[in-house]
């Protein structure tokens, strides 16, 4: 039988991924590293999240120094591609590059055609997800349901590498459960099927975000690979970053909930990494222009109805890191238009901004 043309043309690419593998993705004893052609600047990157880390959150958080700012999971479905919220999700007009695309699914051939058409449509960077505890996920074998199955993982990796031009990541939990902590496995497999970096959240699927996150496991799998590796897990603060690297050996961090309101902290932590002190503070004249420009940008990206409900969500995160306007919260949520909501934040942090100077 005559070779599949789409065969044909992933396994061109495989050889030579993993022949690059060595040489591109180096890592520097600096704050600056590669990976594949990109240089990266600074050791803190945001987690992708979910219906958190849109296009306008990501710029933002970009904007404060995080290294790579990956965009929310996209099904490899590709006949899910046609709903709104999949098209955001593959929007990424005027985002600084590298431009990130997740992509969740289960089936090697799948992923690896879903890899190829992002990366015709701009995708820089293709991450594989399978690190997410959501049961809707894992209940299509997806996600953190893929670490019970070591072979599949390894077909996935290798259909998608070979099938991309792009370097592709891979983000894990620590296992399946705590009686099945495999990462130090996958991450083996992730490195010998020529993925470019790797993170790890230090929880395993049946965790979900429950307790505290772990970093040994993080650690032993760190011992066994030459590509980047990032910790993730429970990193809030400056402090913790610089403790969860000096113990992992991790070439960064990866930060999700904790940039929920604070979209600064990549700032913060980058600093404190190279001078071992925090900056400044951020006035809160600095931050309630940032909080203002943030919905501005979430009203224009989703429109009306939804970005006044996007909004909301934010709002309430940046109310809960200022114990000092959180009774502004109800009001926020309370507000019926993007006019009302925008208005009420903006005589809201207006006022908390002058009893500061005051």
């Amino acid at each position: 039988m005559p070779p599949d043309p789409k065969t044909a043309h992933c396994d061109a690419h495989r050889d030579a991924r993993r022949a690059r593998t060595a040489t591109r993705l180096v890592t520097r004893q600096s704050q600056a590293w590669l990976l594949g052609p990109h240089e990266l600047h600074g050791r803190a990157v945001l987690a992708p999240m979910a219906g958190v880390t849109d296009r306008p959150f990501r710029i933002l958080c970009r904007r404060f120094g995080a290294a790579l700012a990956p965009a929310e999971m996209l099904s490899a479905d590709q006949r899910l591609w046609t709903s709104a919220k999949s098209r955001r999700r593959m929007d990424h007009d005027g985002e600084p590059e590298p431009r990130v695309v997740q992509l969740v699914g289960s089936e090697p051939a799948e992923l690896a055609t879903a890899a190829r058409l992002n990366v015709q449509l701009g995708a820089q960077i293709i991450d594989i997800n399978m690190g997410c505890p959501a049961r809707k996920v894992c209940n299509r074998d997806a996600g953190s349901a893929l670490l019970a199955d070591e072979d599949l993982v390894r077909r996935i990796l290798d259909a998608v590498v070979a099938c991309v031009s792009v370097p592709v990541t891979l983000k894990i939990r620590t296992g399946v459960d705590p009686a099945r902590r495999n990462a130090a496995r996958v991450a083996q497999i992730a490195q010998a099927c020529g993925v470019a970096a790797l993170a790890i959240h230090g929880r395993t699927r049946a965790d979900h975000f429950r307790g505290s996150a772990e970093y040994d496991t993080i650690r032993a799998a760190r011992s066994a690979l030459d590509i980047p590796l990032l910790a993730n897990g429970d990193i809030d603060t400056p402090a913790r970053a610089r403790a969860v690297l000096d113990f992992t050996a991790a070439r960064g961090v990866m930060i999700g909930r904790s940039a929920q309101g604070a979209p600064w902290i990549f700032r913060d932590v980058n600093a404190y990494l190279v001078e071992g002190k925090l900056p400044a503070p951020l006035l809160r004249a600095s931050k309630t222009e940032i909080i203002l420009q943030h919905l501005e940008s979430l009203y224009a990206f989703y429109g009306e109805y939804t970005g006044l409900r996007v909004a909301r969500k934010h709002l309430g995160w940046y109310c809960r890191q200022h114990a000092q306007i959180e009774a502004l919260r109800p009001t926020l949520m309370a507000a019926e238009d993007s006019a009302s909501q925008f208005a009420v934040a903006r005589r809201g942090f207006e006022e908390w901004t002058r009893l500061e100077a005051a």
